[in-house]
Formats: structure tokens, C-alpha cells, sequence
């Protein structure tokens, strides 16, 4: 079941994904169906559209390379910038989802 993604979810999301490897768009949407086991989904508009206002704001780079299918991409990858903010989203994300369990726990 696909969900829609929740004002400020994408960037963490997608911060988290960069954190592990640098990814290009094909990988970074695959990537996330996976880790999400198909909850979100993105789709190139929206996804393109994101990593490209990450990228301005300082949290990505990119670079061009070539894919495992031989295919030229665009790369991307957290900057020292991109993995402060993807710490404070963390713990501020952490701190809603405590906070929605412990409503969501509450007998009805």
C-alpha cells in the first residue's frame, strides 16, 4: 500500500538513502521502495524536484558517473552540511513519531 508522504518526510528520507551511498535518481527512488518495503513511493517529478532544491539549499552534491547498466547519471551525495541536517531531522523526527505511539498506544 502506497502512502502519501507527510510535509518534511521526503527530505529525511532521501538524506537518509544518500547517507549510506552516493545513488542516482533510478537508484534513489528503488532505494526507497525497498527500505519502505513499497510505502512510499516517488515519483521522478517530485523526486528530481527535491534533490534539486537539497542541492541548492547545500545538503547535496552530484556529480556525473555512469550507471551499473552503463547508462550516464546523475550522482548524488550528502555534503558535511546534508548530514548536520539529516541529524536534526532525525531527532525531530524521532520526537513526532514518540509522540503520534503514544497518542496512537492511548485505549480507546
Amino acid at each position: 500500500m502506497s502512502t502519501e508522504l507527510l510535509p518534511g518526510t521526503l527530505d529525511l528520507l532521501l538524506l537518509k538513502i544518500l547517507a549510506l551511498e552516493p545513488l542516482h535518481g533510478v537508484g534513489i527512488a528503488d532505494r526507497l521502495n525497498q527500505v519502505t518495503q513499497g510505502t512510499f513511493q516517488i515519483g521522478p517529478g517530485s523526486l528530481f524536484t527535491a534533490l534539486h532544491r537539497m542541492e541548492e539549499k547545500g545538503w547535496l552534491s552530484s556529480a556525473w558517473g555512469e550507471t551499473s547498466a552503463g547508462r550516464r547519471a546523475k550522482f548524488y551525495q550528502l555534503t558535511a552540511v546534508g548530514r548536520r541536517r539529516l541529524a536534526s531531522e532525525t531527532v525531530r523526527w524521532q520526537t513526532i513519531a514518540l509522540a503520534m505511539r503514544r497518542t496512537l498506544e492511548l485505549p480507546q
